[in-house]
């Protein structure tokens, strides 16, 4: 059964269960609240760190699939960590070491969808426009182009990108989820913690990380990354499991998930849903065949799912992009 609510919705039902769990003490700095039973089990925690920089921790697992309707709306600045993101059914979904951010601006509509089954640990946090700008100082007039763009006007789209995860925001990542401190402490420090991560982001924004870990990469493990590509292209409706796909081009998991951020700019599991994407479009514009067709032939179950994950990479859903396409040919 999915479960279809708006962002207002899914607000309204955190705050009952914040309500009923009685952890109803707006004057504190860190509010735990446990996730809606309707929908899952587990939690989500907000902490603010100083006006206008929240540190949110959610960690869930949803028992509903859940369709999220998000209305346009401004938006401030935000990165989000997946520690945790495995999807059930979804053999190389725990491949997701990329992290997101976007900067301030106007964030379109979109709608979330979540597979019943999907374990959830993530790491985010919100910045408002004046506190990165304080932050900054003197040298945001300074910095690069691509750095002052990360603060728009609200009439602007805002910009988002996924950009792989390296070792030192994991690490740092992992110091929030243990962070020993409590009180004034715990602020400070994870405060801290939050600068780091924008500093880390800002470094790979400017000098970029993998184009420096590519040049190391062995001339034969490069052939196998690239065999372990086309693998991923000619098995999309059933693709190996990560260790399989190492195994067969005679990689470990580790030199494998490294060498496609290093060399390719993503993820395993972001390479094959690109390639997944690319071919559906293709299909589609064929006009051969039903939308549920081209879900399958791609390794989605789900048409719902598939119909979802077109719409977020190409911003139309699949049947009015195979309409239009046949317009366009008549």
């Amino acid at each position: 059964m999915t479960i279809t609510l708006s962002q207002q919705d899914h607000q309204d039902l955190l705050d009952e269960s914040q309500r009923l769990s009685q952890s109803d003490d707006t004057e504190s700095c860190d509010v735990i609240v446990p996730y809606p039973e309707q929908l899952g089990q587990g939690s989500t925690r907000e902490i603010q760190l100083r006006e206008g920089m929240v540190l949110e921790i959610a960690n869930y697992r949803l028992h509903q699939e859940v369709v999220i309707e998000v209305p346009e709306r401004a938006h401030p600045l935000e990165f989000e960590f997946s520690v945790v993101r495995e999807y059930p059914r979804q053999r190389m979904g725990s491949d997701l070491e990329d992290y997101f951010f976007s900067g301030s601006g106007t964030a379109a509509r979109k709608f979330c969808q979540y597979l019943a089954g999907t374990e959830v640990l993530d790491v985010s946090f919100h910045l408002e426009p004046t506190v990165f700008c304080n932050w900054m100082g003197d040298r945001l007039m300074k910095a690069p182009l691509c750095v002052q763009q990360l603060v728009r006007a609200t009439h602007q789209g805002r910009h988002t990108q996924s950009m792989p995860m390296p070792l030192a925001m994991r690490t740092t990542v992992q110091q929030i989820l243990q962070c020993p401190y409590g009180g004034l402490t715990q602020q400070i420090y994870l405060e801290s913690k939050v600068w780091e991560l924008i500093a880390l982001h800002l470094e790979q924004m400017l000098h970029g990380y993998g184009d420096r870990d590519a040049s190391r990469i062995k001339p034969d493990d490069l052939e196998r990354l690239h065999h372990a590509k086309e693998i991923l292209r000619n098995q999309l409706s059933d693709p190996p499991s990560l260790n399989s796909l190492a195994r067969q081009v005679g990689l470990n998991e580790f030199i494998l998930k490294q060498g496609f951020r290093s060399v390719f700019g993503t993820t395993v599991f972001g390479c094959l849903h690109h390639y997944r994407m690319e071919q559906a479009k293709e299909l589609l514009a064929d006009g051969g065949f039903y939308v549920s067709e081209v879900a399958r032939k791609v390794g989605f179950i789900n048409r719902g799912h598939f119909a979802a994950a077109f719409r977020k990479k190409f911003g139309t859903n699949p049947k009015a992009y195979a309409q239009a396409i046949q317009q366009q040919s008549e």
